[in-house]
């Protein structure tokens, strides 16, 4: 298929409406090294045989999770994914859903969606979940959008830098729009730092975000933040760990307003980064308010159960104006997984597995200790905790040099992830290379 551009008239229309005088002005803003100024320097084609070989070739260079055993967390974890699971979801009338725009043909993925919002709100302890969201990133940057629309004039998010690095870069992106401003408080030893967030605070505030288990895999103290927020009249946003929540307090207990977090532990494999799920659950009073979809349940005219897209802001359907969001992508497949993987493990099983999480981090923490290796920050965890290392970079690759895929680096430790995968026989031999002299 050929890419077929605009025709001249288009273009010369296009460029007057903006005030431009030719393409050359149009792309001004990227940098000169990055505009293509000859043609590609593409190689001849290749045959099938050719091709399938190349590619198996470059394939063989990834990594597999299941021959390195990873201790990376930050935000994307190496849960293991049952095969009822992976079996299913090739089936061909699931895997081709992406947003479904014509949803009531289709009320097996109209049934998918709302045991997906079902359980979110199970596992949350909120009043409503919506239909997914792009990632856990974007979930959070629409949720202080709302946050700041409910206001109805503040603009004003209190987020601490304990946050997820790229949530607070995506909500930095997104204040970009003036609609809100981002003020960000440095944290302390590893957590929030309450009291400057408590004076961050103010009755310009439209919301207040804390995250938990926060980036670094330690345990917040959201109740500070929870009453101050409130006594503004404001909306008070946590972003959760999915797997955590089967053994900490729900964001519900913590008296959140709104709930936002990353679905990948749910179901969905690394994948290189994508396609994630990002979750999103409110209070019933915010239903009407929150971004994207939400599928609700009902009898047809014959009596029977029917489900339909009860609630749908979204710029498809209202004046662009008026929606809640224009770019809140429903993540349906992944939804699915994550229905399918709550719906195998269960309740019992999504608690095990949380249980297996945090005791195999306690047993690294442990064995580090014997070594003389010690946790940069003396708090408590779930199962990801920051061992303070002289040279990540280094201490990464002499790991990968022993056939294991190290942590997330940081200045001066390697925040390192414990997954119900891990054995405490990888444990010991992460140990003995990082601890060996």
């Amino acid at each position: 298929m050929r890419y077929t551009p605009n025709p001249s008239p288009v273009v010369d229309e296009m460029l007057q409406t903006l005030g431009l005088t030719s393409l050359e002005e149009l792309f001004q803003d990227i940098k000169p090294e990055l505009q293509l100024k000859e043609g590609l320097n593409l190689p001849a084609g290749l045959s099938e045989m050719e091709l399938r070989r190349l590619l198996k070739n470059l394939a063989a260079q990834n990594l597999n999770t299941d021959d390195y055993p990873s201790f990376l967390g930050a935000g994307a974890y190496d849960h293991y994914l049952p095969a009822a699971l992976e079996q299913l979801l090739l089936r061909s009338e699931f895997y081709t859903a992406y947003t479904p725009y014509q949803p009531e043909i289709s009320q097996g993925i109209l049934q998918s969606i709302f045991e997906y919002q079902t359980m979110i709100c199970q596992l949350t302890g909120m009043d409503v979940a919506n239909a997914s969201l792009y990632d856990g990133g974007s979930a959070l940057a629409e949720a202080c959008n709302l946050a700041c629309v409910n206001s109805k004039g503040k603009k004003k998010v209190v987020i601490s830098d304990t946050v997820h690095p790229e949530y607070l870069e995506i909500l930095k992106t997104y204040s970009l729009s003036g609609r809100l401003e981002v003020v960000v408080v440095p944290g302390r030893d590893g957590i929030a730092d309450t009291t400057g967030m408590l004076a961050a605070i103010d009755h310009e505030t439209a919301g207040a975000v804390m995250q938990q288990p926060n980036f670094y895999g330690l345990l917040e103290d959201a109740a500070p933040v929870e009453k101050a927020v409130h006594d503004q009249k404001a909306l008070f946003i946590m972003a959760v760990e999915p797997i955590s929540l089967a053994l900490l307090k729900s964001p519900a207990e913590w008296g959140a307003d709104l709930v936002v977090g990353e679905g990948q532990p749910l179901g969905s494999s690394l994948s290189f980064g994508g396609p994630y799920l990002g979750f999103m659950a409110a209070r019933k009073n915010l239903m009407r308010k929150i971004p994207g979809r939400i599928v609700g349940q009902t009898s047809d005219l014959d009596g029977k159960r029917a489900y339909v897209l009860t609630l749908q802001a979204r710029e498809q359907h209202i004046r662009r104006e008026l929606a809640a969001s224009n770019i809140c992508s429903n993540e349906a497949l992944c939804a699915l997984a994550a229905s399918m993987y709550l719906t195998f493990v269960g309740e019992q099983g999504l608690k095990e597995i949380a249980t297996r999480c945090h005791h195999l981090a306690r047993y690294a923490e442990q064995e580090f200790q014997k070594v003389g290796m010690e946790l940069k920050y003396k708090q408590p965890y779930f199962c990801e905790f920051a061992l303070k290392v002289k040279d990540p970079a280094a201490a990464n690759r002499k790991l990968l040099a022993n056939g294991i895929i190290g942590g997330y680096e940081l200045d001066d430790a390697l925040l390192l992830a414990f997954t119900e995968k891990r054995t405490k026989t990888e444990i010991d031999q992460l140990v003995a290379v990082l601890g060996g002299k």
